[in-house]
């Protein structure tokens, strides 16, 4: 049996608070500690939440009745809505951020894929956040809180110490890598565009706790619901056409239950928590959902439910098959929320509750991404406002009645939240571990880490002030000093959507001017980008790519949609001339450690566990043990042949792996047609049994 509860550790002395009073907090009895429940949504369009879209426009009305998340509009307007919550461009530096109170750039800035590895740097040499930077969820226990975590991690996985687990969570239940399949739970080339050093063989799902350190297997699944055909257990493929189709159909015979939709499982765990928590502790529980990121995947049932509300609303069908999942994926998203809101106040914990609400980035423009940031320009991958600027509010029992409803106006870092949990916990903020291991590696002449960067900002959100006056290092090509902001460097999806977007004008012309997949960054080979040897003028185009140079001014204020560029009005060469200067001096300081290399090692731990990708340094006495059946032992002989091939034949030949790619796992160029990714629709089409490529 695998036990779900644990034991919280003994807890460390408290450090002394470095912070505000908290004398506006309307919590349940003076001086106790709110539980906090974080919230994380994932590739969220800004027009893709409710409260965003009033109705106005040529297209209000229809968006209106295409984006549906009551929950979430009433939690933003019994909170504050956040105006200017800023995150990254991608997703692991934001997630990074969150939970080290670093600025992305100092703790984080790229997608290293979950099998690198740099040997001559224990601490920092591997994805995510260093080994010995303090995590959230440690501060917390720190100051009595349970921890547990559900869903999306991709903040480091390469030891235990990097893992939720090591990070301060009593239990995890969820996945590593920056996407999984929703039914399958594998993270091939169709979840996260890359093909790995492991061929993408093993399962990303895994649940965490005192008792149980491993895979998520099947059997493990029907404590969460899921009962399926054994036949279809977790699988993956090196391939460009995945295995199962978006609504979970093996053929047009065989569907698996909704219970197997991964955050189906995700959110029974979350109500699990809440159910079997101690309420004499607080709770701290980090929702850390996979929706609304690629593949896009969702039961049939939320497909019918937004088909159903369009035509009760006497609103047109969808037009684009990407346009309608990603729309039952944001009312799937939503009930969840509502569900885990609802059984807090069933629990009688919601009165002494601190809700964050955020997204990692702003929403994918690129097919198949299919999020809409209308009005604002751009999206993840870039630096625009589309890209950065996050849908964000607070809410909860613990907000000033006076406050409620309210806009906040200031400045807030995703790195923030780091700081306002800490505070309302009643512990300091500084990293003492990162400090005590920056003695080990000036020694050895490795990279520092980087002190906490985080703005005690509840009392601003409180007042209404602009906690980050200063200049915010947002990227290594922007900065922030609002109301103006600098945008430098080649910037991608440098475009607008519209109120309904993906269309069919967007699928039918793709092949000729994009916004194709992220090319330059996210698509890779045995840990490399795959080089298509396009000229820059295609690459341009099917990027949109805007070359923005020493950078280009906007006063966001006055000008959110980023149409007027100030850089060459002599009134604000001053204010130009600052914010270059900053960031050219952000830059001289950023955190860049050797992150390494795809390992092997990576693959054979994972055949040891039962075929789950996870820790692969310093695992002795981590993983539980596992009685591997007959047929994973036949499949390990299998997979220990192909790997053998990648180590010795692949790995150092890049014209051979290309020969491989396109031999093994298909024509790249599919890549770059509109009808790979999605489909244009006539209303007579919605119900076809569809399979497209997701990545």
């Amino acid at each position: 049996s695998y036990t779900y509860t644990t034991k919280m550790a003994p807890s460390m002395s408290l450090l002394p608070s470095c912070f505000l009073t908290l004398a506006t907090l309307a919590v349940a009895s003076p001086g106790s500690k709110p539980n906090i429940l974080l919230l994380l949504s994932d590739d969220h369009g800004w027009a893709n939440f409710g409260i965003h879209n009033d109705g106005s426009g040529p297209h209000g009305k229809q968006l209106q009745a295409e984006i549906h998340t009551p929950n979430l509009d009433k939690l933003a307007t019994d909170g504050v809505l956040l105006e200017h919550h800023y995150a990254f461009r991608i997703c692991s530096p934001s997630r990074s951020s969150l939970m080290s109170g670093r600025l992305p750039m100092h703790v984080n800035w790229v997608n290293t894929g979950i099998t690198d590895y740099n040997p001559n740097d224990p601490v920092s040499g591997s994805g995510g956040i260093p080994r010995n930077m303090t995590g959230m969820a440690e501060k917390l226990k720190e100051a009595g809180y349970a921890t547990h975590m559900v869903g999306k991690w991709d903040a480091g996985a390469a030891t235990p110490e990097h893992t939720p687990w090591g990070k301060g969570f009593d239990t995890f239940v969820g996945y590593m890598q920056h996407a999984n399949d929703y039914w399958q739970e594998g993270i091939g080339f169709t979840s996260t565009g890359e093909i790995d050093v492991c061929l993408d063989k093993f399962v990303d799902f895994h649940i965490y706790n005192e008792t149980f350190k491993g895979g998520l297997t099947p059997e493990i699944a029907k404590e969460f619901g899921c009962f399926k055909d054994t036949a279809y257990n977790q699988s993956a493929a090196a391939g460009l056409t995945p295995q199962i189709n978006a609504t979970g159909c093996v053929n047009s015979t065989y569907c698996m239950p909704d219970g197997c939709y991964e955050e189906s499982m995700l959110k029974v765990r979350a109500l699990q928590v809440i159910k079997e928590h101690d309420v004499s502790k607080p709770l701290f529980l980090f929702y850390t959902s996979h929706l609304l990121h690629t593949p896009l995947e969702v039961p049939q049932s939320y497909l019918d439910k937004a088909d159903a509300r369009l035509k009760s609303l006497g609103a047109e069908p969808f037009d684009s098959s990407n346009r309608r999942l990603y729309a039952a994926m944001v009312n799937y998203l939503d009930d969840n929320v509502g569900a885990i809101v609802k059984a807090m106040k069933d629990k009688g914990m919601w009165d002494n509750t601190f809700v964050i609400f955020t997204s990692d980035n702003g929403g994918p423009i690129y097919e198949p991404g299919s999020a809409n940031n209308y009005p604002l320009k751009g999206g993840k991958y870039s630096d625009w406002q589309g890209g950065i600027r996050t849908n964000a509010f607070i809410s909860g029992g613990i907000i000033p009645k006076e406050r409620r409803g309210q806009k906040h106006e200031g400045v807030v870092s995703i790195a923030d939240w780091y700081g306002v949990v800490s505070e309302l916990a009643g512990v300091d903020a500084a990293d003492r571990k990162a400090e005590k291991a920056n003695e080990w590696l000036e020694k050895k002449g490795l990279p520092l880490l980087k002190p906490v960067d985080v703005v005690p900002q509840w009392q601003h959100m409180m007042d209404g002030t602009n906690g980050r006056p200063d200049t915010l290092y947002v990227s290594n090509k922007a900065v922030l000093k609002y109301p103006y902001k600098l945008v430098a460097g080649d910037q991608v999806y440098s475009i607008y959507s519209g109120q309904l977007y993906p269309n069919c004008s967007t699928i039918e012309n793709l092949e000729q001017h994009g916004p194709a997949v992220p090319l330059l960054d996210d698509v890779k080979l045995f840990g490399e980008r795959l080089d298509l040897g396009f000229p820059q003028e295609k690459v341009d185009r099917l990027m949109d790519i805007d070359h923005c140079g020493e950078g280009r001014l906007y006063n966001i204020a006055e000008d959110p949609r980023e149409v007027n560029d100030l850089s060459t009005d002599p009134n604000f060469a001053s204010i130009l001339s600052g914010l270059r200067s900053d960031l050219a001096d952000f830059n001289k300081n950023l955190f860049d450690p050797d992150r390494g290399h795809p390992t092997m090692t990576a693959c054979r731990v994972a055949m040891k566990v039962g075929g789950f990708y996870g820790p692969f340094i310093d695992t002795e006495s981590f993983y539980s043990p596992v009685q591997l059946t007959p047929k994973q032992i036949e499949n390990n002989k299998i997979a220990e042949k192909d790997l053998e091939y990648v180590e010795k034949v692949l790995l150092p030949d890049r014209k051979k792996q290309i020969e491989w790619f396109n031999k093994e796992v298909g024509d790249i160029s599919v890549l770059f047609k509109g009808s790979t990714f999605d489909i244009c629709y006539k209303p007579s089409e919605l119900n076809v049994f569809e399979t497209t490529l997701v990545v």
